[in-house]
């Protein structure tokens, strides 16, 4: 009975009601998977799904900012990603460009910092100036930081931090000794803004993809079945709300 009633007061009231606005996510992940898939429900090309998965990024990131998410981290491109048909990796590339084209203004309007993450110098070189242009036009911004992770892999961040360690200590700028868990965060790409609080994959799978793999330490997962053309506003408070109802106690108890 009282589940009854739950559920016909959550029908009622908008989602953004029930959100506890104090206890909202810093640090939100997306791995924006399911375009394909969605796409080949709708008998339509690979292509399609990424398009309508593109205008969903948009809304999702000025969704995030209204709900008063300071870091949206989404996964574009990973460095596996190289391994799918030259065709469809080509459409994607295309599409990044053009994302920033039609939808950069929006976003600097909304008052969003963009930011590029991975190892883009895979990446031709006129999308690596365009990435580049992007920052730098939104680098003022002070609202949600948007990480776009494009030509990355958790794996290959934290083996290129390594080494950037081990250059600065073969240098003399710094120790072995020196080296610990906050020296570490420091050669991140997300730096400083490390710690994910909540991770959200659409399209049913239940992995992380070698998708930030330190920054999830402590994070708290939430998947769907739902695929990312599908994700709205309303999703996105649904994983909030989830996440608002566990217990964090990062290896502690209360």
């Amino acid at each position: 009975m009282i589940n009854r009633i739950f559920r016909r007061k959550k029908e009622e009231t908008p989602l953004t009601d029930l959100l506890d606005m104090n206890n909202i996510p810093r640090h939100v992940a997306i791995i924006m998977d399911g375009n394909g898939r969605w796409a080949k429900r709708k008998g339509m090309p690979r292509a399609y799904g990424h398009h309508a998965g593109a205008n969903t990024l948009k809304r999702v990131v000025i969704a995030a900012g209204e709900l008063g998410i300071k870091v949206l981290t989404v996964y574009a491109f990973s460095t596996e990603n190289w391994k799918r048909p030259v065709d469809e990796v080509s459409y994607i590339m295309k599409l990044m460009e053009e994302y920033l084209g039609t939808n950069l203004l929006e976003l600097n309007e909304h008052n969003v910092k963009l930011h590029f993450i991975g190892d883009l110098s895979r990446l031709q070189p006129n999308l690596q100036q365009e990435f580049r242009e992007a920052e730098a036009d939104m680098a003022d911004n002070t609202g949600l930081i948007l990480n776009v992770a494009v030509n990355y892999g958790g794996r290959l961040e934290l083996t290129q931090a390594m080494r950037r360690l081990a250059e600065d200590v073969e240098s003399g700028r710094m120790t072995a000794s020196d080296i610990d868990v906050d020296a570490v965060s420091k050669y991140l790409y997300t730096n400083p803004e490390n710690d994910v609080d909540l991770l959200i994959r659409p399209g049913a799978d239940k992995r992380v993809s070698n998708f930030l793999l330190w920054q999830m330490a402590y994070a708290e997962f939430w998947f769907t079945d739902i695929c990312w053309p599908d994700f709205t506003k309303d999703t996105l408070v649904d994983a909030i709300l989830s996440f608002q109802g566990r217990e964090r106690r990062f290896g502690g108890l209360k």
